[in-house]
């Protein structure tokens, strides 16, 4: 593994989002000196938190999976994750409502998801789950330690026997088809290929080896952390601040000072320099571009994934039907990625994730009041309305999506709404996300694993990126992992892939997983 070259004994760190969050304690618990540069006021960056009305709003993720991955960053510095995170696993992970009127309960505990799958579909069908989750599970062996944990420096590396069990397993056939090897209710297709949204390819066209996110998200199971998400990388901050880093809040980077190709120190909007002798960049990738000078060449141009409209709607009322988090199924499917990915059209028959924090924590709204948050993807700025356009389109777009919502049994919604905050690509956009997507760079085959935007700089001895744009993608685990691989690059520390073939067993309520060790430790949800 290539590694940042000459000292390394004081790192700054640009951007206390999970990435770099990960990424500061685990080069602290190698005993580097870190100072963590961020422009907002506090942590989270994608993860952040809006107060509004009484109401706490997530700004970023809803889903947490693999909580095992934090665990392993705040063990860097020994510590738990339990002491600054009480987490709730989820009993259904999901809902699943279809437009037929049928919905299932999406359990990650496969007895129960085999009892649920035979209620819904029967024995066949169920029988199918079977050997699914199996399949499942033996494709998050052959990839999670060789192909996602771990630093790429040449194509090359993918050489090895474990892409032979990934070709043997089915994983570089297509998503939608291998699934329906195992069932062929095209109900519960769904539930098990929704997630090739998450990499920005449609479930036709992704390979099969996207499945491991369908593992994260109904085998390994679903957390909830009390406080919001954004209790997350609120605790690494307060574990990282505990083992010695030094945090600049509402400091922006504005240069890198270089000389005889290394960063010597970075430039702050203040006027104040900050002299170190590595940098880790975990900003949005055409940032960090613009600090180092240049983007790195590539064949093709990047694509990115597809955006989201996101309504914040913190209300007087809820509804019975609705789980933790819900997934609303429009009738189409495969149009629905057509004009997400390709025609840049709205979704004419839209699909839903709907979820309602307030579920397992209620502080997060006044007495009596409830939080929903209703996640519509669309298409992204390159192939859809601009994000100018949105100025216009978002408050129309509102409407018709509070409308559909009523349709779909959520009745009296508008009237319920008494705190709201709509999120378009044009807020995407405006928060330096490339084509309005806060989803980064699509997992296409020409953007995944070596060919994914590289997180060592070349041309610079001592810069290393981390985030979703690079290595190994986007999604709460994958991030977290990002800041980890970072961290090796700096400390030149062996690769902590991951060498247990199951996540940890779920931990009780309020308690997190066990800390992994170093040969058990084992990204998007």
């Amino acid at each position: 593994m290539r590694t940042v070259t000459g000292p390394t004994d004081h790192v700054v760190v640009v951007g206390a989002g999970l990435s770099g969050l990960a990424c500061a304690l685990h080069l602290l618990g190698a005993g580097r000196r870190v100072t963590v540069v961020e422009r907002d006021d506090g942590p989270g960056g994608r993860a952040g938190r809006v107060s509004l009305g009484g109401y706490e709003i997530d700004t970023g993720p809803t889903v947490l999976t693999m909580p095992h991955l934090a665990d392993e960053a705040f063990a860097a510095v020994g510590d738990r994750l339990d002491r600054h995170v009480e987490l709730m696993p989820l009993h259904p992970a999901y809902r699943a409502r279809f437009a037929d009127g049928t919905g299932l309960d999406v359990h990650t505990d496969g007895e129960a998801m085999e009892a649920e799958v035979r209620r819904f579909a029967g024995p066949t069908e169920a029988a199918g789950y079977r050997d699914l989750r199996r399949w499942l599970e033996r494709l998050y062996r052959a990839q999670m330690g060789r192909f996602i944990d771990t630093n790429f420096d040449s194509p090359f590396q993918l050489l090895h026997p474990d892409l032979a069990r990934l070709a043997a397993l089915g994983g570089f056939g297509r998503l939608d088809r291998r699934i329906g090897r195992f069932i062929t209710d095209p109900r519960l297709r769904r539930v098990f290929s929704f997630q090739a949204l998450y990499a920005g390819v449609a479930p036709a066209r992704a390979l099969a080896a996207y499945a491991v996110i369908a593992y994260m998200d109904t085998v390994a199971g679903v957390w909830f952390p009390k406080g919001g998400m954004h209790a997350l990388p609120r605790g690494m901050a307060d574990a990282a601040d505990a083992a010695g880093a030094g945090f600049r809040w509402s400091s922006e980077v504005t240069s890198l000072e270089r000389s005889a190709g290394r960063v010597r120190a970075v430039g702050l909007s203040s006027g104040e320099r900050i002299p170190c002798d590595a940098v880790v960049l975990t900003c949005e990738l055409p940032a960090a571009h613009r600090l180092l000078g240049r983007a790195p060449r590539r064949p093709v141009r990047l694509r990115h994934s597809p955006s989201a409209v996101v309504l914040h709607a913190g209300t007087d009322r809820t509804w019975p039907g609705l789980a933790h988090h819900t997934l609303s199924f429009g009738g189409a499917w495969e149009a629905t990625f057509e004009e997400l990915t390709r025609s840049g059209r709205l979704m004419s028959d839209p699909s839903l994730l709907i979820t309602r924090p307030t579920s397992h924590d209620p502080g997060l709204a006044p007495p009596g009041r409830h939080l929903h948050y209703v996640l519509a993807p669309c298409p992204n700025t390159d192939v859809g309305p601009s994000a100018a356009e949105w100025r216009d389109l978002g408050p129309r777009y509102r409407d018709g999506l509070v409308a559909e919502l009523e349709r779909r049994g959520l009745d009296g919604f508008a009237a319920g709404v008494r705190e709201e905050l709509l999120v378009t690509p044009l807020d995407w956009a405006a928060q330096g996300h490339s084509a309005g997507s806060p989803f980064s760079v699509s997992h296409t085959f020409a953007q995944t694993g070596p060919f994914r935007p590289r997180n060592l700089v070349r041309g610079v001895d001592n810069v290393v990126l981390a985030g979703c744009g690079t290595t190994p993608g986007v999604g709460v685990p994958t991030v977290l992992i990002s800041g980890k691989l970072a961290a090796a690059r700096v400390t030149g520390g062996a690769r902590a892939a991951a060498r247990t073939v199951h996540a940890p067993p779920a931990p009780r309520a309020g308690r997190a997983a066990p800390t992994p060790t170093a040969e058990g430790s084992h990204g998007p949800s």
